[in-house]
């Protein structure tokens, strides 16, 4: 969509940026001083603001915030941090924006879903909620390493580039942390606003603790009345949010997509919702009724802050937008998340064998059987205790090796990342490059516990996701009730050991939904495979796929070698060799977006038209 803001220091060099973001259509928020603090274009039912003496605070995005009660809290505020006690135990997915005497506070969420970025013009420090947005003010170029890292499966961008964009000298602020400034716009050291939980709640506690969540974020999305739309696929995630929904929302629009692997019955339990569902209206797409995965992909620009791999799914997304907006939908909401929290990763094993070791040992030996794992392959695995640094630093030069295999390959801090078969020598050396340069600032992981960093990680991808797609859809926007903070931190703060129990398939979901969704629907024990949907788009629509082949600017920029993604797709390459591929065409598909050689045109009106 086309909603942005940018946010100014307190000072008067600040006023010279101020003028050249236009003015029709744009709103304005002063500093206590008067001087420009926020200038943009956003929905005005998505701002919560409030002011007390020098005090301002505005949140602005999806949430239970009500001004009057936001302005009692802010009347003691007198430092920046202090806001966050403002907008404690507020539920849905936001920014949290002050300006206490000129001074400044700026974060995001945890998930990534809504972040901060920043950078200089003029010699003036500027924030925005967009990396786009700053890269067209200040003209930046896009940085081939942050591409080349771009081109690897599993991603590894949302932890390696969690302080980087996509754009020379556009700095991104670590979704944990907030953005601090003095009066004078100098910056002062970010400050971590959110810490991930301690896994150690039963599976009643947390069960409790997720069930209040996920009902509170369903309801930010369904708090305004009118009708909303929501995704019914069969599984587990997506069937929950639809019946949280339907017990509060004006009017409930739920779409289903049948896929076409026999193996896939994703049909038939959402079938079984929709009858336990008959007020809401279902819209159920079958066969040729929706677009296939890479249709139009060819011709796809997209301008947006980044790369996004989602331009796969494009044109369905955007039939499927079309349609619930047909029928008045104003937010569609989606399921994506819910795996990443409810289905604990494999490396638990390796945080429980530093406590419990038998047990982990016992637990091993089940899962490995089901994994057809080797035992000792398995068990050097789960004893392995490198740091994140160490991993990161063995990484690099595993790029270029086959992908791990399935259950030993998950039991690092995540999937081991790796290049496409099509990337080039200089690309290769650009991702090694980059991870040993995140590995030599001594990072931190997500969280000290693998399985919740690597739970955290995937989110953070999720996140970054829909906030590109929302930048560059057309229709309502959509929410992910599952990346909300306050639900992750609810499901993260189980222990592992609890939420993983044989023959039950996610159970802490299950416990947390136990009355609201119809309980034979819980019993549901799997997902539906999509891969025959992928192989067919891809036979059908390989005449585009090599079409960005041909003058690919991927290849120009030297990061891939297009006569080999066009073997790739030529000659039937295995599934795993395929996996990176929606990231190297969501690469390709943003380079050609650009206009010019420059950054995406501007989502706000030029200078010369503010004049």
């Amino acid at each position: 969509m086309d909603d942005w803001w940018v946010m100014l220091p307190d000072s008067r060099a600040a006023a010279a940026v101020a003028a050249r973001l236009g003015r029709e259509g744009v709103r304005r928020v002063p500093h206590a001083s008067g001087r420009p603090w926020l200038v943009g274009r956003w929905d005005a039912r998505q701002e919560v603001s409030a002011r007390a003496g020098e005090a301002r605070v505005v949140v602005l995005g999806r949430s239970t915030a009500r001004a009057g009660t936001l302005r009692r809290r802010i009347e003691r505020v007198r430092l920046p941090a202090e806001a966050e006690r403002a907008v404690s135990g507020l539920a849905g997915s936001f920014h949290v924006l002050a300006s206490v005497g000129g001074r400044v506070w700026a974060r995001g969420t945890a998930s990534a879903v809504c972040r901060v970025f920043t950078t200089h013009i003029d010699g003036v420090p500027v924030a925005a909620g967009r990396a786009d947005v700053l890269a067209a003010l200040s003209s930046a170029d896009p940085d081939p390493e942050a591409l080349a890292l771009r081109l690897l499966y599993p991603p590894v961008t949302s932890t390696v580039l969690a302080d980087r964009t996509f754009w020379h000298n556009v700095r991104a602020v670590p979704p944990h942390e907030a953005l601090v400034w003095d009066r004078d716009g100098r910056r002062g050291p970010t400050a971590r606003w959110w810490r991930p939980p301690e896994p150690h709640l039963s599976l009643t506690e947390a069960a409790a603790a997720v069930r209040t969540a996920l009902t509170d974020a369903v309801g930010t999305c369904t708090a305004g009345g009118g009708t909303v739309s929501a995704d019914l696929s069969g599984g587990l995630d997506s069937t929950s949010l639809c019946f949280l929904a339907a017990r509060t929302a004006g009017r409930l629009v739920t779409v289903h997509w049948e896929g076409q692997d026999p193996d896939n019955d994703d049909a038939a339990w959402a079938a079984r919702a929709r009858e336990a569902l008959p007020s809401a209206t279902h819209l159920v797409l079958r066969g040729e009724e929706s677009p296939d995965w890479f249709t139009g992909v060819g011709g796809l620009r997209l301008p947006s802050e980044e790369p996004c791999a989602w331009v796969r799914d494009f044109a369905k997304q955007s039939d499927l937008l079309r349609r619930v907006a047909g029928h008045g939908s104003l937010l569609h909401l989606g399921g994506g998340g819910g795996d990443e929290l409810f289905t604990p990763f494999p490396s638990h094993l390796q945080d429980l064998a530093a406590t419990r070791p038998w047990r982990a040992w016992r637990l091993l030996n089940r899962q490995r059987h089901q994994w057809r794992a080797g035992p000792l392959a398995a068990a050097r695995g789960v004893l392995g205790r490198a740091s994140y640094r160490r991993w990161l630093l063995d990484t690099a030069p595993h790029v270029t090796f086959p992908p791990p295999s399935g259950f030993t390959g998950m039991l690092g801090w995540q999937p081991e990342p790796r290049a496409p078969g099509w990337a080039t020598p200089e690309a290769v050396a650009l991702m090694r490059e980059a991870l040993r340069t995140a590995a030599a600032g001594s990072p931190e992981p997500l969280a000290p516990q693998r399985s919740v960093h690597c739970a955290l990680q995937q989110v953070r991808e999720g996140g970054n996701t829909v906030r590109v797609l929302n930048q560059t859809l057309a229709g309502p926007d959509i929410a992910l009730p599952y990346t909300d903070d306050a639900v992750v931190t609810a499901a993260l703060s189980v222990r592992p050991l609890e939420a993983v129990q044989p023959g039950t398939f996610k159970p802490l979901l299950g416990a947390a939904l136990s009355g609201i969704v119809p309980a034979p629907l819980l019993t549901r024990p799997s997902k539906g495979p999509y891969d025959a949907d992928f192989f067919r788009a891809l036979r059908r629509h390989r005449g585009e796929l090599l079409a960005l082949t041909e003058n690919s600017l991927l290849a120009e920029a030297g990061l891939i070698d297009a006569e080999r993604l066009r073997r790739a797709l030529h000659y039937h390459a295995a599934a795993t060799e395929l996996d990176p591929l929606p990231y190297t065409l969501g690469c390709e598909v943003w380079l050609r977006s650009l206009d010019g050689d420059g950054p995406a045109p501007l989502p706000y009106p030029p200078a010369a038209r503010a004049r």
